[in-house]
């Protein structure tokens, strides 16, 4: 919750703040009527308010979130943001063309990463995996036109050596 209690010599009251698609929205709802701090109901009524409009807020950021995970981003190389095209060394010393998977996961409400090799799975399969990795934590469904966006923008070989040779 963002409803946040300001105790300061410049405000007393709560304050509403919510970044929703870059944007923050920020309110002050104050707890002094005629200079003095208000107490009881009438302190609970203003909090009452300011929770409110924070579940408006929280609500509008939702539906951003919701209506951005069905969308493809891409980076200015031409990658599909989240999932890189990477170059991973092995313990070994190795360099392993891998795709790189990170995104903010639904599932779990943190961020979750992980990688794909291409070497052990193949360009085709690796890019499979990483897809349904990513789908299954921005729970995208595997009958959706994302995904099977997402399937059709498996990198060329040449796309790949591109972008791991950075």
């Amino acid at each position: 919750m963002s409803v946040e209690l300001l105790d300061n010599p410049r405000f007393f009251g709560f304050r509403v703040r919510r970044q929703i698609d870059g944007k923050t929205y920020q309110e002050y709802f104050s707890l002094k009527a005629n200079g003095k701090r208000m107490r009881g109901a009438a302190r609970a009524e203003v909090k009452a308010v300011a929770d409110a409009r924070d579940a408006t807020l929280k609500e509008l950021q939702q539906k951003n979130r919701d209506r951005k995970d069905k969308e493809i981003d891409l980076d200015p190389t031409g990658q599909i943001r989240g999932i890189l095209c990477r170059m991973k060394r092995e313990k070994s010393g190795t360099l392993t063309p891998v795709f790189q998977v990170g995104v903010m996961s639904r599932v779990r409400g943190k961020i979750v990463n992980t990688t794909v090799s291409i070497t052990k799975h193949g360009r085709v399969e690796a890019w499979a995996r990483a897809v349904d990795f990513y789908c299954e934590h921005k729970k995208i469904g595997k009958r959706s036109n994302v995904y099977k966006d997402l399937i059709s923008r498996c990198p060329k070989p040449a796309q790949i050596k591109k972008f791991t040779a950075q």
